[in-house]
């Protein structure tokens, strides 16, 4: 039975800031993060914008686009790494939202969740959900990638900013994609990107010994969440490289297939925490693939050869081919951590429905991967009726609709210095409080639709 992707909608916010800009205030040569990394333009969320008003607008997008009854609906998972609250997911706060349009209660017998695995996460739930298809043909879930995937100003991570959120329909028979069963997973325990809880002492706030009451805190300790991760680059991006690799291998054996299986897929939709990551990463499995291909490189040794390799002709026309498609998005909006590789496949196939190309029944290979660290990688079908379903999702007429910001305003934005919106919600969610008063429900957060 063929079970996958039937349809998509997409939310972004409708600012951002140009990399022009972010280059020239941070004394950057704008054309090593244009033509060394691929960046463009770098979203940014208004005031009344966060995870859940993408995802919620998403979904109802996706809801509207297809017309469905909410009764069809069994499942909502979420797949985010940037939860606004510790308990309570961010699934149930898009049911509520979603609920407050299609009428209270429509949902109740929805199952809702969120899984969390730094950029990794919405692949586990697109995984979870497609299992529960393959049991439950009759039934329909929706999966959603929402992240506001946000780093400390001057850090090396600042230009790689972006935020989102993608929907997708899972079910039987879908129009888009089939996915097959066999997966490739590789898994290590590492600190190479992570959000800790941090602890500061009352005596370092407040310079004294006394442990006050503070904002409810009786503890001696203050714990802060910050959005912006702790990070190693270097090492983020070799362990990026290992998992792949391993869990590229490991697909071959779960599949058994063997040889160079990335020769089948039209394209290769890759994690893309900026741009150019899975053109500069893919190059270590095209060399595994292709070792004879390697030692024709000039070079003294084996990384001499391989910058060689990845300046060859044949592993130029692999990236213009298989992987610049799905890349087109992403130098337009950013990272969107667990929606990189969705809005890398949405790239790809909205190119190629707009070059006309006839992709049914061609195969496209996903490697994901999550800091933490896991990869996973798998492959899909395109299935008969992708035209008709890409369609509708209009995504590069979106990214034509925002508008550029002051670097000033950026900043303001991203110290949350700014009251008002910059461009004010209409219909869409935004975000319209969060209570400070009513001692049962502080720090709740309310939306509404616009």
């Amino acid at each position: 039975m063929n079970v996958g992707i039937h349809s998509i909608a997409i939310d972004i916010p409708k600012l951002y800031l140009p990399i022009t800009t972010l280059a020239e205030h941070r004394n950057i040569e704008a054309d090593k993060l244009i033509k060394g990394l691929g960046l463009h333009k770098m979203s940014f969320p208004d005031v009344h914008q966060d995870v859940v008003t993408m995802a919620s607008n998403a979904a109802l997008q996706l809801i509207r686009q297809e017309n469905l009854n909410p009764n069809e609906i069994n499942r909502i998972y979420i797949g985010t790494e940037s939860g606004v609250d510790s308990s309570k997911p961010v699934a149930s706060f898009v049911l509520s939202n979603l609920e407050s349009i299609l009428g209270t209660g429509s949902l109740r017998n929805c199952d809702v969740v969120d899984l969390t695995f730094a950029c990794i996460g919405a692949v586990d739930a697109l995984q979870n959900c497609l299992d529960y298809i393959r049991l439950n043909p009759t039934k329909k879930a929706i999966i959603i990638a929402s992240d506001n995937a946000k780093y400390d100003l001057n850090s090396t991570g600042e230009y790689t900013q972006g935020a989102g959120s993608i929907a997708m329909l899972i079910t039987a028979n879908p129009n888009i994609l089939t996915f097959s069963n066999a997966v490739g997973v590789a898994t290590e325990g590492v600190f190479d990107f992570f959000k800790p809880r941090r602890i500061v002492s009352k005596k370092e706030v407040f310079q004294s010994d006394d442990n006050p009451e503070w904002q409810g805190v009786l503890e001696n300790e203050i714990t802060l969440y910050k959005e912006q991760p702790v990070f190693d680059g270097q090492y983020s991006n070799q362990c990026y490289i290992n998992r792949i690799t391993e869990a590229y291998e490991h697909y071959k054996t779960e599949s058994q297939q063997y040889g160079k299986i990335y020769e089948n897929w039209t394209n290769i939709l890759m994690h893309l925490p900026y741009c150019f990551q899975g053109r500069r990463t893919f190059i270590e499995i095209f060399a595994k693939e292709n070792p004879e291909i390697l030692a024709a490189q000039n070079g003294d040794s084996d990384k001499d050869k391989l910058r060689a390799l990845a300046k060859s002709e044949e592993y130029l026309a692999l990236v213009n081919e298989k992987i610049k498609p799905s890349e087109i998005a992403s130098g337009q909006i950013g990272n969107i951590y667990t929606g990189s590789i969705f809005l890398g496949m949405l790239s790809a196939l909205c190119y190629h429905f707009q070059q006309k190309t006839d992709l049914t029944d061609k195969k496209i290979g996903f490697i994901a991967y999550g800091s933490g660290s896991k990869s996973k990688v798998f492959e899909a079908q395109i299935a008969t009726q992708w035209q008709s379903a890409i369609a509708k999702v209009k995504l590069f007429e979106k990214l034509e609709n925002c508008q550029p910001i002051d670097f000033t305003t950026y900043e303001k934005l991203h110290k949350k210095e700014l009251k008002a919106s910059i461009v004010s919600p209409n219909n869409e969610f935004y975000l319209h409080s969060i209570e400070k008063e009513n001692p049962v429900l502080i720090g709740a957060r309310q939306y509404q639709l616009a």
